[in-house]
């Protein structure tokens, strides 16, 4: 019980807390979400990642290896979501939706707090580069998801992610890394960046809330109960078996690389197709689908992460 009380308080409550804010503000207020999705894909998510990628100080050896293991566990989920989702005959935009939901976890501000809490520094500082390469993959194969649900072709869907401005962000962070044109933490250059991509966080929360505001969750919460048992409890064990195929050397690498991977559905898909995708899923538009299933693996998630974090500390699995 003591475990769950501090998860819930130090992980779980934050995020309650600012998305209840938008939840609010949606309910008293018309508010227009267009320019604050556009403001996200286009502003602050660069700047989290590439501030994200020039101050990361694992060993590159380190690096590698857990960069490899999320490739691999994201190509794998991936293509377990998309076999599951043809396999029921779902629309592109449906498809495009549960890929987004089931393949690219919470590892930002619920998944470093919640990996400090369980394995320490190691835990956070592998939740960090874990949200760096997975930023990476969503604002990129991410983009191409979603967009393919309304795009005419393939290639249009190629094109708009290349007009996403984070791809050039890691491109200039990679760079400036290799030449050691970084500049320093405290410098000015680098507390702006800093600030503008900490905003990212909070904001994305708001959207979420606003949604859900305009979400009928009742409703839809059946229409969402296959990808929430996709995601909660199928993809944790790919996670295993890519860490153990892996095979990292430090466990509390591997257990926090599982548990980052075992997080709800992150906020971002929700950005992804409200200035991506269009359609309905299930009879309901495709936004408030991916808010409910947001909202309903986070939910989930108190339970489902309390568990695996037990098993994980206990050294039963790795």
């Amino acid at each position: 019980m003591v475990s769950l009380v501090s998860v819930f308080a130090t992980a779980i409550l934050p995020i309650v807390a600012v998305g209840g804010v938008g939840y609010l503000l949606g309910h008293f207020r018309d508010i227009q979400t267009d320019a604050l999705n556009t403001l996200v894909v286009y502003v602050l998510a660069p700047a989290l990642v590439f501030h994200s990628l020039t101050t990361t100080t694992l060993a590159r050896s380190t690096l590698l290896k857990i960069t490899i293991a999320i490739l691999l566990f994201h190509v794998i989920t991936v293509l377990v979501a998309e076999a599951a989702g043809r396999l029921f005959g779902v629309s592109k935009t449906a498809l495009a939706a549960i890929v987004l939901v089931s393949a690219f976890p919470n590892t930002g501000n619920y998944g470093v707090p919640v990996s400090d809490f369980a394995f320490g520094a190691t835990g956070r500082a592998t939740a960090v580069v874990y949200l760096s390469v997975q930023a990476v993959l969503i604002w990129t194969v991410g983009v191409y998801i979603a967009s393919r649900g309304s795009a005419e072709n393939r290639l249009d869907s190629v094109r708009r992610v290349f007009s996403v401005p984070l791809v050039y962000a890691v491109v200039v962070a990679l760079a400036a890394r290799a030449f050691d044109l970084v500049p320093p933490a405290e410098s000015t250059a680098m507390t702006t960046v800093q600030l503008v991509g900490d905003s990212a966080i909070p904001v994305m929360l708001l959207l979420l809330g606003i949604q859900l505001a305009r979400t009928n969750v009742g409703s839809t919460l059946s229409a969402v109960a296959g990808v929430v048992g996709l995601k909660m409890i199928v993809v944790p064990f790919l996670g295993i078996g890519v860490a153990l195929a892996v095979g990292f050397s430090d466990p509390a690498v591997a257990r926090t690389f599982v548990l980052e991977g075992a997080m709800p559905s992150a906020v971002t898909p929700l950005i992804l197709v409200g200035e991506f995708s269009e359609g309905e899923v299930a009879g309901v538009p495709v936004t408030e689908f991916v808010s409910t299933a947001i909202f309903a693996t986070t939910m989930v998630s108190v339970l489902t992460l309390t568990v695996l974090i037990a098993i994980l500390q206990s050294g039963v699995v790795l």
